[in-house]
């Protein structure tokens, strides 16, 4: 049970705060404003920084630590600069577009922050009085507004003993629920009376790597509860490795639902245990309002979210589990945004539970949230043999000819003069290009040019008119965004690749595509791996590990643990047929045999098969003949696009009296994932070896690797095709007590190679 918020005085520790955190909680009022207006990056926050400070007196000083202290609660932060020839304490906030269009809600909250400084720096240096400014710099135009205003100590130390005052109760609640986490997770119980086959081992390793904050990579059979072997360590390892939090990040919905029933079972062992778990789900899976603009004149749930985010915020925590249902309770019955109340309670959770891209990807909420905080965190990546894939994806980028063409149609005046050097640029980029595909060692400097300049002229636009945001506009700006951003960092880690589309030569002279294609996220996942005080990756695949080790960035020396598996070699058949070939060339030799194999078995044992392929052409082949020869035998196929109703209707369909064939792609939504125990599924045929397509692209991406690890094909072909090879084969044995049949249906199985890279616990035959 969560305790109860505590009243108190004078808190019995110390509760540290910093001064944007305290004026965040205490002073943060008005509407929700998601509407998009361009803010200064990083980069140009800092040389904004830089352009003001320096414009100051030789004496100004900048970047002054500042602590300080009510009742136990200790304020600490950097003030951005001094000036003592005026006695006046700084706060600069860069911004572009109009300086009018800062919301007032803002405002409050930057002298808020200027006014906690200036008692601070009043208490340090015994000041009378100060003054105080809140200097705003537009890095587009470089113009500095001052808005300055003198306060004595005496008021500013009020204003601030007030925020403090109002943090006071908050800040009791939070050491209380700190000190009793703590105190329970240091003796907690494993939910049930033993651990299965391997589940011991593999925790005792995993709280190893936490105390000593290293990172594993562990690869254990489906089956043997990785979740809760791996959440229950860490919990418990919490209190002595003083970790703020952990994040479980996962690939999938289900993966999600697997992270929470973990956290749920120990609660309910353990019923002392006070821990705050909450799900992150994606915007538009969150969203109430589809139909309306995320602002205050617009959604309801917008409008006064952070004057009713305090008491939201207050019975969210008291929640046992903060799920997706619960969050959206909590929401609606204090007329907020569920989806930003989740963000929101992300700061305050003890588990997170989220996709990868909340940690991993180029703008992450909760990297960001551990490089501001400094959070000692730990984290439980699951069905890691996922993060390469999902990973490339977060750091490529597109822009399309035919986006710009069709903005260039409906653009305003004033940008269509940069828009139309951007085209100029492009086409005279890729007016060389004689073929379809073709990968260059950089990117064109023109061009790099002519799209930052037109990414400054839109920013610069969509700043000055923040009503009048076209998705046209907003959509391809997005897409040169990230496409700018990956080009700053652009390396060997990645492939610049142009790509001719044919059949549009009534729009454009040439439709091409412009793309940076990351091919081995390691340069970008390194440091989010080091920022963790731990990391464990796991999953039943992944073999070899030198690979994903590779491919991800995981610190050097982590060390790779196969746990035992709690499954006997007797309770799944494996056959490899040596007397079929799924090679391209052949592959359409093999149907009849395939379908005379599949028929055999289905009708030596009926039940509920899979059969898998790497495509659904090769799948619509071998289904055809098959129905034509055994009209009998129930069939049901994965349509090439499944909405998330269908593909649960899918999996439904398998019970346990249900009986067929059911055709899915190899890799796809139903090759892992799915839980199918008993007779809901007896067996999987598996054509091929599971190997990406031989095309251009892949090909590329076999010489960038080729030229990096000396092994272009195995990483670039067949170690992720052997990955989508037993991932689907482990649907089939899911209990202690099912029993099936995996046939593999190429000769290759046979090859030491290709068997070196199968379950250890498998006794495959060949026929």
């Amino acid at each position: 049970m969560m305790s109860p918020p505590l009243q108190m005085q004078t808190l019995p520790f110390e509760y540290v705060v910093s001064v944007r955190t305290l004026c965040d909680l205490t002073a943060k009022k008005g509407d929700l404003d998601q509407r998009f207006t361009p803010a200064p990056t990083a980069l140009e926050g800092m040389a904004g920084h830089v352009a003001v400070t320096s414009s100051r007196a030789s004496g100004y000083q900048t970047e002054i630590a500042l602590s300080g202290e009510f009742e136990n609660i200790f304020v600490r932060g950097r003030a951005d600069g001094y000036d003592p020839d005026l006695n006046q304490l700084e706060e600069i906030k860069t911004y572009k577009g109009s300086i009018e269009r800062i919301p007032d809600n803002h405002r409050v909250l930057h002298w808020a922050q200027v006014k906690v400084y200036g008692w601070l720096f009043c208490q340090e240096r015994e000041l009378e009085e100060i003054n105080l400014a809140v200097v705003y710099y537009n890095v587009s135009s470089r113009d500095e507004t001052v808005f300055s205003e003198t306060f004595t100590a005496a008021e500013l130390e009020a204003f601030s003993i007030d925020l403090c005052k109002k943090l006071r109760t908050w800040a009791a609640q939070e050491v209380a629920h700190r000190e009793a986490r703590d105190q329970a997770l240091k003796s907690i119980d494993f939910p049930y009376p033993e651990f299965r086959t391997g589940q011991r081992q593999l925790a005792e390793a995993v709280y190893k790597t936490v105390s000593r904050g290293k990172a594993l990579m562990v690869q254990a059979t489906t089956g043997i509860g990785k979740t809760l072997g791996t959440m229950f360590p860490i919990m418990k390892a919490m209190p002595g490795q003083k970790l703020d939090k952990i994040f479980f990040l996962t690939a999938k919905t289900s993966g999600r639902r697997l992270g929470l029933d973990a956290v749920k079972a120990i609660r309910e062992r353990n019923p002392d245990l006070s821990i705050r778990v909450v799900e992150l789900v994606a915007r538009d899976k969150a969203c109430e309002h589809p139909d309306k603009a995320c602002h205050g004149e617009s959604c309801p749930l917008a409008r006064g979210f952070y004057d009713k985010l305090p008491a939201a915020r207050l019975e969210a925590l008291q929640l046992e589990e903060m799920d997706k249902p619960a969050l959206r309770q909590v929401a609606l019955r204090h007329g907020v945004c569920p989806y930003y109340l989740g963000q929101d309670l992300s700061n305050w959770t003890d588990v997170v539970v989220g996709d990868y891209n909340y940690y991993f990807d180029l703008y992450a909420l909760l990297f960001a949230g551990t490089a501001i905080n400094e959070w000692r965190v730990s984290l439980l990546v699951d069905e890691a043999h996922n993060m390469v894939d999902r990973a490339r994806d977060m750091y490529t980028a597109e822009l399309d000819r035919l986006r710009l063409a069709d903005l260039l149609d409906h653009a305003p005046k004033s940008l269509r003069g940069v828009l139309d050097r951007l085209a100029d640029a492009w086409d005279l980029a890729a007016m060389k290009q004689d073929v379809e595909y073709q990968v260059y060692p950089e990117i064109d400097e023109s061009l790099q040019i002519a799209l930052q300049k037109a990414v400054t002229r839109i920013t610069d636009y969509l700043a000055d008119h923040p009503t009048q945001n076209e998705p046209t506009l907003l959509n391809f700006y997005f897409d040169a965004l990230m496409f700018s951003a990956l080009a700053e960092s652009f390396g060997e880690h990645s492939l610049f690749d142009i790509t001719k589309k044919s059949g549009m030569a009534h729009l454009l002279a040439e439709h091409t595509v412009l793309c940076i294609r990351n091919v081995v996220p390691a340069y970008f996942l390194r440091n989010r791996f080091a920022t963790a005080q731990s990391s464990t990756l796991f999953s039943a695949t992944l073999s070899p590990s030198h690979y994903y080790h590779d491919m991800l960035g995981i610190p050097d020396k982590t060390p790779f643990l196969e746990v035992e598996s709690p499954f006997k070699p007797e309770q799944l058949e494996v056959r490899i047929t040596r007397h079929i070939s799924t090679r391209y060339r052949r592959r359409d030799k093999a149907i009849i045999p395939i379908v005379e194999l599949v028929a055999t078995q289905y009708q030596a044992r009926p039940g509920n098969y899979m059969f898998f392929a790497s495509s659904f052409d090769y799948l619509d082949q071998v289904r055809e003949v098959l129905e034509a020869r055994y009209p009998d035998i129930p069939i049901r196929m994965q349509q090439r696009y499944m909405n998330e109703t269908d593909r649960h209707a899918f999996v439904e369909g398998f019970t346990a009296s249900s009986k067929g064939i059911a055709f899915a792609a190899l890799g796809g939504a139903f090759g892992e994932a799915i839980d199918l125990p008993g007779e809901r599924l007896i067996g999987a045929f598996i054509a091929t070896l599971g190997m990406p397509q031989v095309n251009p692209i892949n090909e590329q991406m076999r010489q960038r690797m080729e030229l990096l690890f000396g092994d272009g094909f195995d990483y670039a072909y067949f170690y992720p095709g052997m990955q989508k090879v037993v991932q689907a084969a482990g649907r089939v044995i899911r209990t202690v007590t099912d029993d099936g049949l995996v046939v593999l249906l190429d000769q290759r199985y046979t090859e030491p190679g290709v068997r070196k890279l199968l379950p250890r616990w498998w006794q495959p035959t060949s026929h």
